[in-house]
């Protein structure tokens, strides 16, 4: 990459926007491009001024979560998408970087923390600053070399065998391992081992973690029992 990093920047809040404006243009080497409230101008923004880096805020209006990840790397696949957010456990780092992030920061880091992961990240690197110990172990798992190239994200479910999709899918929607045993024709001891294996994979620890991710992923979805 030749001259300065050209970055965009995606957050609902105007106060965090006039913070990371300044910071940004405060560096030599990082020029800010544009600026957006939503999803859907941050997709049209990142369309039109092709941006090396945008930063991206998962709960802004239109977003749509983890999947923003996917929307954006797809309207904008040679950019590369540093997470800016509140959510710092491992089901979310995992998710996104699953899905084509390159750097996923909490809200909470420090300033340098973001110019450094905004760098790295222009660089084909990969770049990771959370608070919580899972997450944080999460990256340790995660290399620039792992980190997918653009267009071609996959998904976290890919990791899943259909019987850990399934009995997540029936976790998440509110069964008890006993019931979703009597509908899989298993025994709970065989649904317990599932449903392990697949929060192990995707780094969840709580029943609520696997309806959010469930959610954010769409394994709630017409394929799912």
């Amino acid at each position: 990459m030749s001259g300065r990093i050209r970055v965009l920047v995606a957050d609902d809040h105007a106060i965090l926007r006039s913070g990371l404006r300044m910071l940004i243009r405060a560096e030599r080497d990082l020029e800010l491009v544009g600026e957006a409230p939503d999803l859907d101008e941050t997709i049209r923004l990142a369309q039109s001024l092709a941006p090396d880096v945008i930063t991206l805020d998962l709960s802004m209006p239109g977003s749509t979560g983890l999947a923003s990840v996917e929307k954006l790397r797809a309207a904008a696949p040679t950019a590369r998408i540093v997470v800016l957010t509140m959510h710092d456990d491992a089901a979310y780092v995992r998710g996104a970087l699953a899905l084509g992030a390159s750097g996923y920061l909490a809200k909470s880091a420090a300033d340098s923390a973001l110019i450094g992961a905004i760098r790295t990240v222009a660089r084909g690197g990969l770049f990771v600053d959370v608070n919580d110990a899972g997450a944080a172990r999460a990256a340790e798992q995660a290399s620039p070399a792992a980190a997918p190239a653009p267009g071609t994200a996959a998904s976290p479910l890919s990791t899943l065998s259909t019987r850990e999709r399934e009995v997540l899918g029936l976790v998440a929607r509110g069964h008890t391992n006993r019931e979703i045993a009597e509908q899989l024709s298993l025994s709970v001891k065989t649904v317990e081992g599932y449903r392990s294996r697949g929060m192990r994979k995707l780094g969840l620890t709580s029943r609520a973690d696997i309806t959010r991710v469930a959610i954010e992923l769409g394994l709630l979805g017409p394929q799912s029992r």
